[in-house]
């Protein structure tokens, strides 16, 4: 069965909204009432059918507006879209087979040697070319398939050890710089993360991520929040955004104030060996979250009791009196029970 694509936006007017059924789907990131920064890398095991883990490449019902909103990034900001010379293969690597594989009804790649065909309906976009040779595309490989693939896209260079964040598409971050950390290793890129250095998370998640063999993908769940639907929080955008915060009221905290979570998967890519590091951007407002009781009760111990510093560096510090305060009328006080999944 196909999916209903939405027309809404994530700037100006922000339409954005999850339908019912894709509140139940949307991936909660706290398992349990609280929250410290941690590894929390996993094999990726394939999810039941129809959740965000159903697929290697998650596609779903705002993927229409997602990648209108990328072309408006792209247009405003080139550099968003940056892979250095030595990354051309794996570029070529990155192409379509998740999504032709998980939704043949929308996407369709045929191969005869070289020479392919790619068939992205609900973009209307029907193009072939030869693999390998870059000027059979529009744009270079990665940035031809990015563009039309939700979530932002890293590729990383292993060599020397480490992790080198040396191509990627990055459009729906959460207040970092492409253009910044185009080039940096693994430990550059996550210096400003605060506390993990000091418990060795860098450290034992670098070795698990350098031993990814192929075809055993891995990932984790991230997570901040976000004042309105907007998808680019870049530092690029900040004077955009920024001001957002000042915005939040305790009469308005259920519409403009959303959970934003990333599903970060990672997988080695077949000719290149690099490793792909996906981040798919989850967006739902405290209105629909307060949908599932058992998320409204968690996230209220999760944010009333986050360490400050942790608060300070998502950002969340100027409205979070006001934003514990609305979601504690939310919390009886009972118990969750375990795991991610609604009631």
């Amino acid at each position: 069965m196909g999916i209903t694509f939405r027309k809404e936006t994530f700037r100006d007017d922000f339409t954005f909204k999850n339908s019912p059924e894709h509140i139940r789907r949307f991936p909660f990131p706290f398992h349990e009432d609280a929250y410290m920064y941690a590894v929390n890398i996993e094999p990726h095991v394939v999810g039941p059918r129809g959740s965000v883990l159903e697929n290697l490449i998650d596609v779903d019902e705002h993927y229409v507006a997602e990648m209108q909103d990328r072309a408006l990034v792209l247009a405003e900001d080139p550099l968003r879209c940056q892979s250095l010379p030595h990354m051309t293969l794996a570029g070529w690597d990155l192409l379509m087979e998740q999504q032709a594989l998980g939704y043949p009804e929308h996407f369709t790649l045929t191969r005869d040697g070289d020479r392919w065909r790619w068939i992205n309906r609900p973009l209307g976009i029907d193009d072939t070319f030869t693999f390998g040779d870059t000027s059979t595309l529009p744009y270079g490989p990665m940035e031809y398939i990015t563009r039309q693939s939700q979530g932002d896209f890293c590729i990383l260079d292993q060599r020397d050890g480490n992790l080198w964040m040396d191509a990627g598409m990055v459009t729906t971050q959460a207040d970092w710089s492409l253009d910044f950390d185009i080039g940096m290793n693994f430990f550059e890129w996550h210096a400003p993360v605060p506390l993990a250095h000091e418990k060795g998370i860098f450290v034992r998640a670098l070795k698990f991520l350098t031993n990814i063999q192929q075809g055993k993908p891995a990932r984790r769940l991230n997570w901040t929040m976000t004042i309105n639907p907007r998808l680019d929080t870049s530092p690029e955008n900040y004077h955009k955004w920024g001001p957002d915060r000042a915005t939040v009221t305790p009469d308005n905290v259920g519409d403009k104030v959303h959970l934003r979570v990333e599903l970060q998967s990672f997988w080695r890519l077949p000719r290149s060996n690099g490793i792909v590091f996906p981040i798919r951007c989850y967006l739902i407002k405290m209105d629909e979250l307060a949908t599932q009781p058992k998320w409204a009760r968690r996230l209220h111990r999760v944010i009333r009791d986050l360490p400050d510093e942790l608060a300070n560096y998502k950002g969340l510090t100027r409205y979070r009196p006001a934003l514990v305060e609305w979601l504690s009328k939310l919390d009886d006080g009972s118990a969750t029970s375990p795991g991610f999944g609604p009631d």
